[in-house]
């Protein structure tokens, strides 16, 4: 079992990366055949599961839930 420092730190990274992959593969889209209103749908898309993904990781980092 990973401590609770270990697993912010390493679920901080992992997110991270996520979400430079992710708005690197948006700007690609919205720069290059597409342009920018028809990668505008996927930037929404791709902000919005960033979002969801830095939630997920207060909500199962820091947020102090009950044990039971």
């Amino acid at each position: 079992m990973l401590s609770k420092q270990v697993k912010v730190i390493l679920a901080m990274i992992a997110t991270t990366m996520f979400a430079i992959f992710i708005f690197g593969l948006s700007h690609s889209i919205s720069t290059g055949f597409a342009g920018f209103w028809g990668g505008l749908p996927f930037a929404i898309i791709a902000a919005t599961v960033v979002g969801m993904a830095f939630y997920d990781l207060w909500d199962e980092t820091v947020r102090q839930k009950n044990q039971t």
